[in-house]
């Protein structure tokens, strides 16, 4: 019998691709929901082996931003572009459609 993936695996997997990654984070943004964005950034930290692979100072800065979505819902924005470079992604600004 074929044995099933769970879709948080499934997620995981595709999440290691940093174009998968940067469309996750980049729809999530678009939804204005700060428990979305920390549960968004949770898992784009678990497909890079997790928090206790990145550095002591990128640690640091996602537990503040965590700690900020989850408390007041609004982050800072130049912590959060610290994390992501920190992830290998970035923002990128475009064109509404």
């Amino acid at each position: 019998m074929h044995k099933s993936t769970s879709y948080h695996e499934k997620l995981i997997q595709d999440l290691k691709n940093p174009l998968e990654a940067a469309v996750y984070i980049e729809v999530v943004l678009e939804e204005s929901d700060p428990k979305m964005l920390s549960k968004a950034l949770k898992n784009v930290i678990e497909a890079h082996g997790g928090v206790d692979r990145l550095s002591a100072q990128v640690k640091q800065l996602y537990n503040k931003l965590d700690q900020m979505l989850l408390e007041k819902g609004e982050i800072e924005f130049y912590s959060l572009n610290s994390l992501l470079d920190a992830l290998g992604l970035h923002f990128a600004v475009t064109v509404k459609p």
